[in-house]
């Protein structure tokens, strides 16, 4: 078979490598199909394709915090990024594939597809699994650190919070997980909160909507995983001994009930308290879901029947993203926005005239967002994200105001906080779970 140039590669219908050689090793024949043409392809064919990925050496990845899963991962790291390498079945690779760019589509949190390896072909001639490959997820926190012997109830109760809110999400969708689990999903901070990602697919269905008794099959097989995940940390020696499984599991259900009636549940008002319909929708949108339209109703008895109809969580990070240019997570979005708010707030009292809401984002970016974010050393900036730093910032200036009983300044602030809090804090990108193998 003739061997292309690296520079052909990168099409979504991707491409059969026969013998191709480079500096470190020979692809007998693969077949490569990623999803965009931004990725480094050239370096991606460097790696030992003909080995089964167990087999690679240490000098082929590296060590990030992975899952206990089934199959055999590797994280490497490509110019200057790290990629996630799933060995698995040619037929399960497709498939995890085709439902990760639908989560993608739908706007789902999940981790973001770059390709699937597939037809591999060993250096002794027998076929190999396939690869998926998938962008490391940065600033993730492995579960096992949320449930540790060193961890708090408010981080589990936020972890498990996280996770309710996913499935929540991902049934509004039509997307049936079939694995929920701890192990499944990743979690990034979100302004104090967490934010969980779908990461494992494998079991995974798409319907046009799902029944109430496919959403109940799917519940509790996220209560029984998550029951028998936070086991086996037990027996391990690994799990907090104030955590109860079974209570932790249970509580997912409830967090999950709750949450579904308040997006979907069909309400009842008097024709004369429609202010009530305003505040459901207002609840919706600060749980940081968008509501397209409201279907209402009219009854004999004088009732007002309504349902908002909820499209998709990011309220608030779209709101912030549009009024700033500023991307961040759906927590940190809202309160970076109230931070805008009441920033507009002080400089009408200040000027003694009405400041639009564009204005103030503009002013708060130039005079309070980046030079507060300059003063953050280079050796420092990035190990956490920028909007949960100033989350941070935050926190300490109300807590500091609080204690002197003044506004204490920002900057002020933000010069400790740099000197005394941030050194001390994990380098998120760079979280390393040492115990377990590389499975996910």
């Amino acid at each position: 078979m003739v061997a292309k140039e690296p520079s052909q590669f990168g099409s979504m219908g991707g491409n059969r490598i026969g013998g191709v050689s480079n500096a470190r090793h020979t692809v007998r024949c693969m077949k490569l199909t990623m999803k965009t043409r931004a990725e480094p392809l050239p370096e991606m064919l460097a790696f030992p394709w003909s080995m089964p990925l167990e087999d690679w050496t240490e000098g082929e990845f590296v060590s990030l915090p992975r899952g206990l899963h089934r199959h055999v991962v590797r994280f490497v790291e490509v110019t200057g990024q790290y990629y996630a390498f799933k060995e698995l079945s040619d037929d399960l690779a497709r498939r995890e594939y085709e439902m990760l760019d639908f989560l993608r589509e739908e706007g789902l949190p999940t981790v973001s597809l770059v390709g699937i390896v597939t037809e591999r072909t060993g250096d002794d001639g027998e076929r190999l699994e396939g690869v998926l490959i998938t962008h490391y997820l940065s600033y993730s926190v492995p579960y096992r650190m949320l449930f540790g012997g060193l961890s708090d109830a408010d981080a589990r109760d936020r972890c498990i919070d996280a996770l309710a809110v996913l499935l929540v999400r991902a049934h509004l969708e039509g997307f049936f997980w079939g694995d929920c689990s701890l192990n499944n999903a990743l979690f990034r901070r979100d302004a104090g909160a967490l934010r969980a990602y779908i990461v494992d697919t494998e079991t995974a269905e798409r319907h046009p909507q799902l029944t109430d008794g496919q959403r109940a099959l799917d519940l509790d097989m996220a209560t029984a995983n998550v029951a028998g995940g936070l086991m086996d940390l037990a027996a391990g020696g690994r799990l907090a001994v104030d955590v109860d499984p079974a209570g932790v599991a249970r509580s997912i259900e409830d967090r999950y009930t709750s949450l579904w009636h308040e997006l979907t549940a069909i309400e009842e008002v008097d024709g004369s308290e429609l202010w009530r319909i305003n505040e459901r929708l207002a609840r919706v949108n600060s749980l940081g879901f968008d509501t397209e339209e409201v279907e209402m109703s009219s009854t004999v008895a004088g009732t007002v029947r309504f349902r908002p109809t909820v499209v998709e969580e990011g309220h608030h990070k779209r709101q912030l993203e549009s009024l700033t240019g500023i991307v961040a997570h759906e927590n940190q979005a809202r309160r970076l926005l109230c931070a805008i708010r009441g920033y507009g707030a002080f400089l009408s009292g200040e000027e003694g005239r009405s400041i639009p809401e564009g204005v103030a984002a503009y002013r708060w970016l130039s005079e309070r967002w980046e030079p507060a974010l300059a003063r953050v050393p280079g050796g420092l900036r990035g190990r956490m994200e920028d909007a949960e730093v100033f989350h941070e910032i935050l926190d300490e200036v109300q807590r500091s105001s609080r204690s002197a009983g003044r506004q204490v300044d920002l900057m002020e602030v933000v010069d400790s906080y740099v000197r005394d809090v941030l050194p001390t804090v994990p380098d998120a990108r760079e979280l390393i779970d040492e115990v377990g193998p590389e499975v996910s």
